[in-house]
This record gives C-alpha cells, sequence and structure tokens, in this order.
C-alpha cells in the first residue's frame, strides 16, 4: 500500500491594499504529492509560478517548500544543487532564480506557502532567514504539517480577515522552522524522527484504513517496539492515536460542512455508517446528529 497520497489540495488568494497595510500577506498555500515518474509540477498552476526544473525561475515573493516524503534537489543563484529529503525546507526569496524537483525514483510531497510584506522583509534583513542558509534541516514533524494543513484549510474557506490569520500561521510556521532547525540533535534522535514520521502518515492518509504493522516496518522497526515507543511519545497506542485524528476531523466536518453524516462516515474510510455512530456516540457522548445541532445552537 502507498502511504501519504492525499489530492493535490492549492489556493491562490487575493490581496487588498488594506491587507498589505498589516504587514505580511499570502499569495498561495498548497500540498501536492508527486508519484514517482509523475509529471512535475502540475500544469494546474498559474503561468506565474509554473517553471520547468530544467530551467528555474524567479518569483516576486518569499516561499517555504516542506518535504514531508520522498527526495529530490533544489538549486539557485546562490545555492549549489543539493539533494533534498524529506523532513527539509526549502526557502525561496523573491527577485532570486532557484530550481527544484522531487527524483523520478521516488516522488515527494510538498507542502508550501507564499508570502510577502514589510515584516518578513525586516526578518530576513536582520539575519534569521538568508539566502546563504536556504535549506533547513527540521525533520518530518505533525505540527508542522498541521500549520501548512491549518494554512490551506483557512485560505479555502477565505472568510474575513483571512490573510490576517494567515499572517499569523505563517509566523508560527517560520518559529517553528527556527526552533526545529536550531535544536534538531536533541529533536530528531532515530526513535523519535520515526514516531513523527508515523504521525504525519497517519495525518496524510485519514481518508483510508492504514495498516499499523505495514507503517513499522516501511519504517524500518519491529511492530512491538513501535507500539511501545509510538505510545510513549504520543501517550497513545498507534490505532487509537489514529482513531482519535479521524474523531477530530469528523468533529470539523460536522461543525463546519454540509456533509450528511453517511457522506462523512464514507469519507472516513468507516466500516460502515452504524459502526460511525457507534464509535462517535462512544467517544463523544452524543450522537453526531446531536455533536452537529449542538454547535449550530452556540
Amino acid at each position: 500500500m502507498r502511504y501519504n497520497d492525499f489530492g493535490i489540495d492549492f489556493k491562490y488568494l487575493l490581496v487588498s491594499e488594506r491587507d498589505k497595510r498589516f504587514g505580511l500577506t499570502v499569495n498561495t498555500v498548497g500540498f501536492q504529492p508527486i508519484a514517482p515518474h509523475s509529471l512535475y509540477p502540475s500544469t494546474e498552476h498559474p503561468k506565474n509560478y509554473y517553471f520547468r526544473p530544467g530551467k528555474g525561475r524567479i518569483l516576486s515573493e518569499y516561499q517555504i517548500v516542506y518535504i514531508s516524503k520522498g527526495k529530490g534537489s533544489f538549486a539557485s543563484a546562490s545555492t549549489k544543487r543539493t539533494i533534498i529529503s524529506k523532513g527539509q525546507v526549502m526557502l525561496l526569496f523573491p527577485g532570486q532564480w532557484h530550481t527544484y524537483a522531487p527524483s523520478k525514483e521516488t516522488g515527494w510531497n510538498e507542502y508550501y506557502i507564499g508570502f510577502q510584506g514589510d515584516i518578513i522583509d525586516h526578518i530576513v534583513a536582520h539575519g534569521f532567514f538568508s539566502t546563504d542558509n536556504q535549506i533547513l534541516d527540521v525533520g518530518v514533524n505533525e505540527d508542522l504539517v498541521n500549520l501548512f494543513a491549518s494554512a490551506i484549510k483557512m485560505a479555502k474557506e477565505d472568510k474575513t480577515a483571512a490573510q490576517q490569520n494567515l499572517a499569523g500561521i505563517v509566523f508560527n510556521i517560520l518559529g517553528s522552522m527556527l526552533s526545529l532547525a536550531q535544536n534538531k540533535n536533541f529533536e530528531t534522535k532515530d526513535s523519535a524522527q520515526k514516531i513523527e514520521r508515523a504521525k504525519v502518515i497517519m495525518f496524510e492518509n485519514i481518508q483510508k484504513d492504514i495498516n499499523i504493522k505495514e507503517i513499522a516496518s516501511n519504517l524500518g522497526i519491529s511492530y512491538s517496539l513501535f507500539r511501545k515507543v509510538f505510545k510513549e511519545y504520543t501517550g497513545y497506542a498507534p490505532a487509537h492515536y489514529f482513531q482519535e485524528l479521524k474523531l477530530r476531523k469528523a468533529k470539523e466536518l460536522l461543525s463546519e460542512t454540509k456533509h450528511s453524516i453517511k457522506e462523512i462516515a464514507y469519507e472516513l474510510n468507516f466500516s460502515s455508517y452504524e459502526y460511525f455512530l457507534s464509535f462517535f456516540k462512544k467517544k463523544v457522548g452524543s450522537t453526531p446528529m446531536e455533536y452537529r445541532n449542538r454547535g449550530r445552537i452556540k
């Protein structure tokens, strides 16, 4: 079974003059899984973002590109061609030529967000990020993946003050990157990284029925040790943790969409509608419909 295969998901945003006065605005955010031996990049992107890896491009904004799976390469006007692997971030700077692409043999999963403004110019001017150090080794980290997922969700909802909310997420991503990169030796012991990778696999495959033993095997760790270390690290057994992720997503869909309860059960790949009802009632103490109605009353 292949894991980490959400479909491509991205949004390009409109920015008002008022948004610009806030000091940081987001132009694009997205996620795309690139399977081995497939076309890269997708031709669905606008012309000013699309590029051919052999030729590269120059953007008018900053971008953070985070790789959660696979490997590839990166080069820029200030960085010689470098191998990129999962757990690394590429920092792109406005006005600077760059190029990157996944390996044909492995593909990769890429999260990205593009932004600009006086605040990020100030941060860069004071040396927190530099064209001399465009690749940060932050490790595979579920919290970072969640931040990108939150940004995608916020961008697609496009509610009032979405740009300001997105700016906050960008600051959070930047701060997390600095912290993770600077504390890499402590944060990314081998066992911790394997658990973080497992958590990201679960997050990115919440709409599937995963095989815990297969995940452990893919990570090069015995199933019994994986279960032990996972529970020590997260407080949950792996299967229980995955159930909690599904429950959190179910609550989100009940509160924020008009999907029917049967559609939600199907979307989250529960074995049956009846099992979903039973599972939800046991975990939450109310039926999915009661939970949805309670949220509407609030």
